[in-house]
């Protein structure tokens, strides 16, 4: 039987495998050696909320999916503690949009209202607080349809975000928890971005690359780093804007993703 320590080490070159040449084979034998991370999960979120396991762990296998195209292995991150988020994310949103809003008939909206204005008539005429039974005659409608409107109403009402998604008295999971971090969104969306950039840093030629991490990275001034390299600071600077565009291409031709150019752009801008 495999030891954990076997199945890490299998994983890893298998994710450096497919950062190499990403092919649909290795991505699926990515996915079966960390099922157990999606399975984990779902087992204890299925135990919060009234949602099967069974469409839990279907969902979790696309934050595991796209945890594997996404990390970086030649970044030192554990690969575990980069898929967990996507993982629980996808389930997350997944009970999120399952929940549906409360769409009241105009009929019982209506009735509320005059509910509500006999209510303070019959108290003002009677002195006292009125029945139900009271404001249900004055309205001329049965009790029944009365309580269907009223319920209509209260459920509309928002809800705390401490409010459970489950009707289960242990369950744990809160509206609060299925909300979206944006504050870990942009700190995943800077990590990625930092791996990109870094990827596309070491296809540069090395005098290059040592200009942009010590101007970029290291914050040094293009004058300081003239003077380190002994050339002249313009040298520096075309050394820069030739090493940005090379970076801009190659991802462009080689990744086709937005999300690369716009991290290039936004290392561009700061030449500007």
């Amino acid at each position: 039987m495999a030891t954990i320590s076997s199945v890490r080490t299998q994983s890893m070159e298998l994710l450096l495998a497919y950062h190499q040449n990403p092919s649909t084979q290795l991505r699926n034998r990515l996915v079966r050696l960390n099922v157990g991370l999606v399975r984990k999960i779902a087992h204890r979120i299925s135990y919060q909320c009234a949602e099967p396991y069974e469409d839990l762990e279907q969902i979790g296998h696309i934050g595991l999916i796209r945890a594997i195209e996404r990390f970086d292995p030649t970044q030192g991150c554990a690969f575990s503690s980069f898929a967990v988020p996507y993982i629980r994310g996808e389930m997350l949103h997944f009970l999120r949009d399952r929940g549906s809003s409360v769409r009241v008939p105009r009929r019982w909206q209506d009735l509320q209202k005059e509910g509500q204005r006999e209510h303070a008539r019959l108290a003002r005429l009677l002195g006292r607080q009125p029945m139900e039974h009271e404001v249900v005659q004055a309205l001329g409608v049965s009790v029944g349809e009365w309580r269907e409107a009223r319920l209509a109403i209260k459920n509309r009402s928002p809800l705390s975000l401490d409010a459970t998604i489950s009707h289960q008295t242990d369950s744990t999971i809160t509206l609060g928890d299925t909300l979206p971090d944006i504050d870990y969104q942009s700190l995943q969306q800077r990590e990625e971005d930092r791996q990109i950039l870094h990827r596309a840093l070491g296809d540069l030629e090395d005098r290059t690359r040592q200009i942009i991490e010590a101007v970029f990275l290291k914050g040094m001034s293009r004058k300081d780093v003239a003077a380190r390299l002994g050339v002249s600071p313009m040298t520096v600077t075309r050394r820069i804007q030739k090493g940005l565009d090379e970076m801009s291409v190659n991802l462009t031709v080689h990744q086709g993703d937005r999300s690369d150019q716009c991290a290039v752009d936004s290392a561009k801008s700061a030449t500007a």
